[in-house]
Formats: C-alpha cells, structure tokens, sequence
C-alpha cells in the first residue's frame, strides 16, 4: 500500500458522502436531508500530489514510534469545496484542498494517513483525548484554541460573509458587524464564526440599535438551504468557501468579501511531537512548488503563505 492510501471511515460516512457541492465550507458535515438540490461539482483533474518524493531530512523529525508504525490517525471534517467534499457521492474517496495537502505532507515524511471522518466540532476535544493524531478541517488559529491545541499552518483563510444573490437587504462589504444589526446570520456550529458573533453580540446595543440574532447550524447545506429560502439574510464562513460558492451559478449567492483573515493549519494536541515534522514537510511543499499547485488547483491561491509557523499569534 502507498503512502496516504488507507482510510477509515464509521457509519457517519454514508451521510456526509452525499454532500452537494453548493453546502457552505470546511466548519462542519452536511446532511442530504437539509441541502439544496444543485449539481455535483468535478474535482479538477490535476494531481499534483502525484510526484511528492519523501524527504528524509523532514522524515527523521518524526518521533521514532510513528516512523515504525508508519501511519498516523487524521480526524476530518469534510464539508464541500474547496476544503474536502465528496466530488463522486457515497463510497468514493474525499477531494479538495485540505485532502491533497495532507496526502502531500504524508508523502513527505513516509507515512500513511488513516482518515476517520467526523464533524468539525469533535475533532479537537477529540485530539485532547487522543482519539486522533491530527485533525483537518479549515482550522483557523484563535488565541483561544491555542491554550489547548497546537498548530502547523498551511493556508491564511478566514471570515467572510455571503447573502443570496439580489439581496438587497445588504450589498457592500462587512468592514464593521454594526452593518448586520437587525439582521437573521447563519453560521455553523463550534466554528470561529459562531464564537465572533456571540462574543461581539454587545455591539449593536452599545450603538443603539436593534441586536443581530444568529442562528447555528450543523450542517452547512442547511444554512444554504436557509439562505435561499429567506429564512436568514446573510451567511458567516470562510473566505475561500463563500468565494467558491458564488462562483457556482446554482448556488444564488453572494460574496460580500473578507471581515477577518486567520492563519488555518494542521490541528494537534497540545504539546504533540509531530509538530516540527509536519512543519518541515510544508515548507518542502512550498520549496519545491507543490504547495503553489495545489492551491491554483483548488482556486485558492490568494491564500498562499510564505512558510509555515507553529502556532502563530492570532491575526489582530
């Protein structure tokens, strides 16, 4: 078996296999049941994966167990494009950003990652517990979350904002979330963007006006869902997700632009030794081009880092 080849997926699977593309992005599964109806996306073919050699100097940094063993545990949230979605429907295997980065580190060091798919807001209580080795899932690095979880990163992502196509109940950037009060928001739940709207929920009374209320979804195909049928006005998500969405015409969205950018990275317990391994081997990506492929690949180029740091400070 190559390196990257196996997958463990439980019975969970055979739901979030059917995730349309059109669902909201990479904070948490979907479910048919609550998803809009719209056309499957096609991944791309390129692989740029394909040609990753391992690197002995990034291999050595690995603790001597996991060399032996030669595989790793990886907790993934997969949600739609263009994070990690289900491209050929139930049974077949995970496309999309976070999937060929991964599949590309692993090569790296030597080593298989063995997924287990799972929604994002178990992944991280489940690394304290050691349930995984690793978790994926558009991770966005919070000063919160580095108390207990260490990061390696890979992409600079972040919050955004997206309303349904012709919407006139909001049409210009959100610089400020004084725009939203008064406003129905959707989100996802356990994700950044549930934790900054209930956090600064204060700031429409502090200016006088009438509060924002959020509503928290598990699963993003029904905050699409939501959106489209004017049950919300305005969806919180990630960049590159939102921006995906509305460029599929099926979708009816609209992208309102960037609110706040986060450093996204490989999810670990605190104080895991597989940190500077993990790091080593991005970097190499980067170095030798892989990195810019995969991104190009998935649309998501804007979002490039130089080089990857172990848990860096929260965006400000």
């Amino acid at each position: 078996m190559t390196p990257t080849a196996a997958r463990v997926r439980p019975r969970l699977a055979a739901a979030l296999a059917l995730l349309p593309v059109l669902a909201l992005t990479a904070c948490g599964s979907g479910d048919t049941a609550t998803t809009p109806a719209g056309a499957r996306s096609p991944a791309p073919a390129d692989d740029p994966v394909a040609a990753v050699r391992k690197v002995d100097s990034a291999a050595a940094l690995l603790p001597a167990d996991v060399r032996r063993a030669g595989t790793l545990r990886v907790g993934s949230a997969v949600g739609a494009p263009p994070s990690a979605y289900y491209p050929g429907g139930s049974g077949k295997e995970p496309e999309g950003q976070d999937i060929d980065l991964t599949d590309a580190v692993a090569k790296v060091l030597g080593i298989e990652v063995r997924r287990q798919d799972a929604s994002f807001e178990t992944i991280l209580p489940a690394l304290e517990s050691g349930k995984y080795d690793l978790g994926t899932g558009n991770f966005g690095v919070t000063a919160e979350r580095l108390k207990t979880i260490d990061f390696v990163t890979y992409i600079d992502d972040g919050q955004g904002f997206a309303v349904k196509k012709g919407s006139a109940t909001l049409k210009k950037k959100v610089t400020d979330l004084t725009q939203l009060c008064g406003l129905t928001i959707g989100t996802n739940a356990g994700t950044t963007f549930e934790t900054t709207l209930t956090a600064q929920k204060h700031v429409c009374a502090d200016a006088g006006k009438k509060p924002y209320d959020v509503k928290v979804y598990s699963e993003n195909g029904a905050a699409l869902t939501a959106l489209q049928q004017g049950r919300i006005d305005v969806v919180m998500s990630t960049i590159n997700g939102l921006r995906y969405q509305a460029a599929q015409p099926a979708a009816g969205t609209a992208f309102l632009g960037e609110y706040h950018r986060l450093d996204v990275g490989f999810a670990f317990k605190k104080g895991s030794p597989l940190t500077k391994a993990f790091q080593a081997a991005v970097n190499e990506l980067i170095e030798d081009g892989t990195y810019a492929r995969i991104l190009k690949k998935w649309g998501t180029s804007a979002s490039a880092i130089d080089t990857s740091r172990i848990n860096p400070p929260e965006h400000t």
